[in-house]
């Protein structure tokens, strides 16, 4: 009898829009705050890297900011707080709380298994599979609602999750329904 190895996942990339509901001004920002990176001839947002957590966010002058590359929805939300907290440390007014949105949620995950891609993209709705194109099947997941990229070894990119636990369930649902489908080659 095989024996079931669940799969793993590891969150790579959250990517969250926040609203600040006031309008800033960029070039006193870029002006006050050192490491500030705005060229508003090369695009119109500033640039704000930090390194705990280690991420990006764009800043726009309607209030608007997009932050990237956090790995867990916490680590959004102590970003956004150190960015806030670094405008208002350099004098720049930042008036309430800031709202964060989660937009998209990256994730790379292991079956522990391989995977017949033909079999897969003959039996699996929603899939789309041209070799010759991309070596990956791209499976769109209605519940919860993620793409999902599988390729032959096992390995497979899910992006679209606007929570960590989607992340989960979608990953978990993937290898039981290949399973089920005498999809995944278990070793």
């Amino acid at each position: 009898m095989k024996h079931i190895v669940k799969p793993t996942y590891r969150i790579e990339n959250v990517v969250a829009s926040v609203t600040l509901n006031q309008k800033l001004n960029l070039e006193k920002i870029a002006e006050r705050v050192p490491n500030a990176e705005y060229s508003p001839e090369q695009f119109p947002g500033l640039v704000l890297r930090i390194s705990r957590p280690k991420t990006a966010t764009l800043v726009f002058s309607s209030g608007k900011m997009v932050c990237t590359g956090a790995k867990s929805e916490k680590e959004v939300r102590r970003a956004v707080n150190a960015i806030v907290s670094l405008l208002r440390n350099y004098g720049i007014d930042v008036e309430g709380e800031p709202i964060i949105e989660i937009q998209n949620i990256v994730a790379s995950a292991n079956l522990k298994a391989l995977v017949d891609l033909e079999k897969a993209a003959y039996l699996l709705e929603n899939s789309m599979y041209e070799p010759e194109q991309f070596p990956g099947l791209i499976y769109r997941m209605d519940n919860p609602k993620v793409v999902l990229l599988i390729f032959s070894s096992g390995k497979v990119v899910c992006t679209g999750a606007r929570k960590e636990e989607e992340v989960k369930e979608a990953i978990n649902k993937l290898y039981d329904k290949l399973n089920e489908i005498g999809a995944l080659i278990l070793e």
